[in-house]
């Protein structure tokens, strides 16, 4: 197990252990804030998610998933029809294009069902490896660990990873984390971030991991009380 070193303290495996010890503890139970209701619209929802909340996705789901919840009725869209419906999500004009050519993709050459195995997730236009381990951690409970915004800081942050990709921070989150949590610990440092551990001003003084927590005023190794 590698030893990383942040702000020049090192970051030993018994403190990762702990780390994930205590985030287990406080966000075992939580799960994607993503709202789905098949296996199509989980799809469509996480690529409508980057760089953008999953509370402005789940806004914009709720309106079309009712007309618009298979690949089918996706696909019947134009371009221009689908971006009027996502416009109030960012980067829209892309995510169309992808969202419309994976609806195709799907009905040509999967038989309208959103495929299981990774290579052929990673072939949908627009799918990359963040995406397509969501969707197989969600979906269909294979181990994976999905590094979006929220993971890379916060891993980097506590010094479980220090990558400076997201592919390094998954390799690296791989081998500190056991195989069976790897999909849990993925919503566990997503929760942490979106609560606590802010990319502006994480709220340091308030974060039950303070004191194991190299990047934060405390630090490791400063004797404070442990929650």
């Amino acid at each position: 197990m590698v030893t990383c070193c942040v702000n020049n303290m090192k970051v030993t495996a018994k403190i990762k252990k702990d780390q994930l010890s205590r985030l287990s503890r406080i966000y075992g139970n939580e799960k994607t804030a993503l709202h789905y209701s098949n296996p199509f619209t989980f799809l469509v929802a996480v690529m409508l998610s980057a760089q953008c909340t999953d509370v402005r996705v789940n806004l914009i789901t709720a309106r079309i998933f009712p007309r618009l919840d298979s690949p089918e009725k996706m696909a019947a869209l134009t371009q221009e029809q689908l971006e009027q419906e996502i416009r109030d999500c960012g980067l829209y004009h892309a995510k169309a294009r992808h969202i419309l050519e994976t609806s195709r993709m799907i009905l040509d050459e999967y038989r309208g069902e959103v495929p299981h195995a990774f290579a052929d997730l990673l072939r949908l236009p627009g799918v990359g490896r963040k995406t397509a381990n969501v969707v197989q951690s969600v979906l269909w409970n294979v181990p994976a660990i999905a590094v979006d915004t929220h993971v890379f800081r916060v891993a980097n942050r506590l010094g479980l990873a220090c990558g400076k990709t997201p592919l390094e921070v998954e390799e690296q989150l791989q081998k500190v984390i056991p195989r069976s949590d790897w999909s849990a610990a993925h919503h566990w440092l997503i929760w942490h971030g979106r609560k606590i551990c802010h990319a502006r001003n994480p709220e340091c003084s308030i974060c039950p991991m303070c004191d194991i927590c190299p990047s934060s005023a405390a630090g490791v190794g400063k004797n404070q009380k442990k929650i």
